[in-house]
């Protein structure tokens, strides 16, 4: 047993060996990883918006791309896409009345699955008051969480979120299971609502959204998967800025994507992966997170080793060059393991440094790691002072090629003993609910 253990060890080493002495650059080159964003975040692209032709282009692209690589497609499929169907309610018309008096369209937010939905004072809905001080996204949730409908008085100090959001819900709502008895109506600037009166017409359309995904399959464990991922998805066409209405999305998040590409053109002609790497592009994160969480359905998320979601690497971190952070780092030992393949290298990983943003669950790791898989969201961003993210000014222009040049070279190196199969990160704490 122990002659055995000790050719294990041994052979680790070996492995481990052999990918040390495959220096990323001699792969993953910057001109070309400058052209993958260039391309991404091409004003042609309009901005990958949901349901729009430009995230068709966007898709196509990276289907080339992985083509290009030599991917195979994911197990059971025939192609590089994977398509689903959502159902999205668009609002259409909205005829609210509170005390005989009728509210102006700029004052209201509504929020139902159903092609018609009215309520009133006498219909057994509530009324739920969200007043100056009180925390508008807390009673926002609890609005929207509601199963009975909800009449929600917002005070006019919280005009600007409510702008915000209604600026939002004018793209529409995706649900997963439309049809549910709640809706939600929200009135800027109401107090009182002794009798209320509520009409709500939407339209109601089932269409297809598809995440773009490859793989290359492992060798002695290609049961063990290693998930590398992105969203290519962002907000599309926006309210215009000196004649620019492309929200470009260069760093969010065609840098990660970017990220994605290149990597599988890395491992492919490494060759040496021992577990079976997934390439992932997720669409519809912008809305919600319906790529990740039905590309996630599709797993046993027991055979997930790790994932690797990239998001927003095109800018320095607070941390300086060389540097990027790992959401949910104290979840879990991934962020130790990636650190200590870095060893003799000046590259960084460090804790989020944002951890009132709730990062971890915010992006598309959310629902693996909600699964206990060691599902972690790497980025640069510098998340409380970016000036340009969900603007028209996220262009490739203001991006540091250098900066995402490095982070994919770490991210490769860093993930060498996990690719592998020499170390296992150990699993994070299941949320009681999917």
């Amino acid at each position: 047993m122990k002659v055995n253990k000790i050719i294990a060890v041994a052979a680790s080493i070996l492995i481990l060996g052999s990918c040390a002495v495959q220096k990323p650059e001699q792969y993953i080159q910057q001109d070309e990883i400058s052209c993958i964003i260039s391309s991404l975040s091409a004003d042609e692209m309009e901005g990958r918006g949901t349901f729009t032709p430009g995230i068709e282009k966007a898709a196509s692209f990276i289907e080339n791309e992985f083509r290009k690589a030599g991917l195979q497609p994911l197990t059971g499929a025939s192609g590089f896409r994977q398509e689903f169907k959502v159902t999205r309610v668009l609002p259409s018309l909205a005829d609210v009345t509170i005390d005989g008096k009728k509210i102006d369209a700029a004052n209201l937010i509504t929020f139902s699955d159903q092609g018609l939905f009215e309520m009133n004072n006498t219909s057994g809905a509530k009324i739920l008051k969200i007043a100056a001080g009180d925390q508008f996204g807390q009673r926002y949730r609890e609005a929207l969480a509601s199963k009975t409908p909800v009449l929600v008085l917002v005070d006019q100090s919280h005009q600007a979120i409510f702008k915000r959001l209604q600026e939002n819900s004018r793209r529409g709502r995706i649900v997963e299971e439309p049809g549910g008895d709640g809706g939600s109506v929200f009135v800027l600037g109401a107090t009182e609502a002794a009798a209320y009166n509520v009409r709500i017409e939407n339209k109601v359309e089932h269409l297809s959204l598809f995440n773009v995904a490859g793989m290359i399959p492992g060798k002695s464990k290609e049961k063990e998967l290693v998930l590398f991922s992105a969203h290519y998805d962002h907000i599309g066409l926006i309210k215009s800025v000196q004649g620019d209405s492309i929200a470009n999305g260069a760093d969010d998040d065609a840098s990660g994507t970017t990220a994605v590409i290149a990597l599988a053109k890395y491992y492919k002609k490494l060759k040496d992966n021992e577990r079976t790497l997934i390439f992932a592009a997720f669409t519809a994160e912008e809305i919600g997170g319906f790529g990740a969480r039905h590309f996630s359905s599709k797993l046993n998320p027991d055979d997930v080793t790790a994932m690797f979601n990239i998001e927003m690497i095109g800018k320095e971190s607070k941390f300086g060059r060389n540097a990027a952070f790992i959401t949910g780092y104290e979840r879990s030992d991934f962020g130790e393991i990636l650190q200590k393949n870095l060893a003799g290298t000046d590259f960084m990983f460090h804790p989020d440094p944002y951890p009132d943003q709730n990062l971890f669950y915010r992006s598309d790791n959310a629902t693996l790691a909600a699964l206990g898989v060691p599902a972690h969201t790497i980025s640069t961003v510098q998340i409380d002072s970016d000036k340009f993210y969900h603007t028209v000014d996220d262009e490739v222009e203001t991006l540091d090629a250098a900066n995402i040049w490095a982070t994919i070279k770490a991210i490769a190196l860093s993930a060498r003993s996990i690719v592998a199969g020499t170390d296992t990160p150990k699993r994070i704490q299941k949320l009681d609910a999917r």
